[in-house]
């Protein structure tokens, strides 16, 4: 099969095109015919290495795979040979075929293209994980997501709104994402080239800050997070795209009683993993389904363009997800 392979830490062009056996499912394991590919942040780190796979996992990139199940392991019992389905895995999934885990394994939840579907399980766990289960929001509380306009930005923002925020600000980097992220259902989308986003949301609360923040960047918007934060605020952390936060004043944290919290999806277990699916298929699937929320997609790829496709997301310019295509081999 064709698989990308990273063949030395570096820029996009270390992805290259390689050629490597078709992987055998274990005993609990489906084997993919991938359709596609949705490119995330880990992706983009593990290339520069800077987030090596989990132990045992392959080294090829790609979290989040849909296409067909052509292979069964000896214990599976949820699946059958031609099921359309998506799955969360942890390495692997630039790849003509992938193996996952049954438990971490869903079946195409109806509605959506292959590629709209490719989109769903790593953005979706992350943000259910770190807003919902670890970030405690519920209906009525406010919300600021940063990079708003990423995969991550415009699933938090979807489902902010779907799950009742009082309101939603939102950071992004031009006045298309501004449009967009708007759309999507900010009520405020606030362009952090041209306008400080501590200022402009201390002045749209009344100085009482936002109850929960999601927080892709890091760096010096750790401190500046702090500020933000209304009384018994929460801070979920989910990337650092900034590096890290080399000068950070904790008294507001204190006077807040705020709660900063990180965590990574990879790293987990099946089980923990299936947890959080057994959640997005009985609380989000039928926003899902109904066309409420839908994954957005701004541009695909070739697998064979992964490099162009990591470029892109590095350039920061993309509205929602990335996802590379896999058409059937030659």
């Amino acid at each position: 099969m064709t698989a990308i392979e990273i063949t030395q830490p570096g820029g996009p062009d270390v992805l290259q095109p390689s050629q490597r056996p078709i992987p055998a499912p274990g005993p609990r394991e489906v084997l993919i015919r991938v359709r596609a590919a949705g490119v995330n942040g880990p992706d983009l780190l593990q290339r520069k290495g800077l987030y090596d796979p989990p132990a045992g996992a392959s080294d090829i990139p790609g979290l989040e795979i849909a296409g067909e199940v052509v292979g069964l392991g000896s214990e599976v019992q949820r699946f059958a040979l031609g099921d359309p389905v998506i799955a969360l895995v942890p390495g692997g999934g630039y790849a003509d075929y992938a193996v996952a885990d049954e438990r971490t394994t869903i079946h195409l939840p109806g509605g959506l293209s292959m590629i709209e579907a490719a989109a769903l399980p790593e953005t979706f766990m992350t943000v259910w994980v770190n807003l919902f289960q670890r970030g405690g929001f519920k209906a009525g509380e406010s919300v600021l997501i940063h990079g708003g306009a990423s995969g991550i930005g415009t699933t938090a923002t979807m489902l902010a709104k779907a799950f009742g925020a009082s309101k939603i600000f939102t950071t992004v980097a031009n006045a298309q994402q501004q449009a967009a992220s708007l759309a999507l259902g900010a009520d405020v989308a606030i362009n952090y080239n041209e306008t400080d986003f501590v200022e402009q949301v201390m002045a749209a609360t009344e100085n009482l800050g936002v109850d929960v923040i999601v927080d892709i960047i890091a760096g010096d918007y750790v401190g500046r997070n702090f500020q933000v934060a209304a009384m018994n605020g929460r801070i979920v952390q989910i990337g650092v795209i900034k590096g890290p936060a080399t000068q950070v004043d904790l008294f507001p944290m204190l006077v807040k009683r705020l709660t900063h919290i990180g965590s990574t999806l990879r790293s987990r277990s099946a089980d923990d993993k299936a947890g959080i699916i057994a959640e997005l298929e009985s609380k989000v699937w039928p926003h899902v389904r109904s066309g409420a929320i839908k994954p957005l997609i701004f541009k695909t790829f070739t697998l064979a363009e992964a490099a162009q496709a990591h470029a892109l997301m590095e350039s920061g310019q993309h509205i929602g997800k990335v996802v590379l295509t896999v058409p059937e081999p030659a």
